[in-house]
């Protein structure tokens, strides 16, 4: 992990490699060269650096993943009407 990190981006980081081996890639360098992404720069990601909010985009875009759901903590549930 990266020194001093913001916790924040460390859960960020966490959640994009759980992502990456719930695609079944047991390597980050697999995952970046498959999808023709930097290998450093990915791995980096996953490490906890600050990353720009068009790469995150980038990388949910790979998992299909959208925003909302990237960082809801739980399920979410719709409201329902009266």
């Amino acid at each position: 992990m990266v020194a001093d990190a913001d916790p924040r981006l460390q859960q960020i980081a966490q959640k994009l490699k759980q992502l990456r081996l719930d695609k079944g890639y047991s390597s980050y360098e697999a995952f970046a060269f498959d999808h023709e992404l930097p290998r450093v720069g990915y791995g980096r990601h996953e490490q906890g650096s600050n990353l720009t909010l068009k790469s995150l985009l980038r990388l949910l875009d790979f998992h299909y993943v959208s925003l909302a759901d990237f960082f809801a903590d739980g399920p979410r549930t719709q409201a329902t009407t009266s």
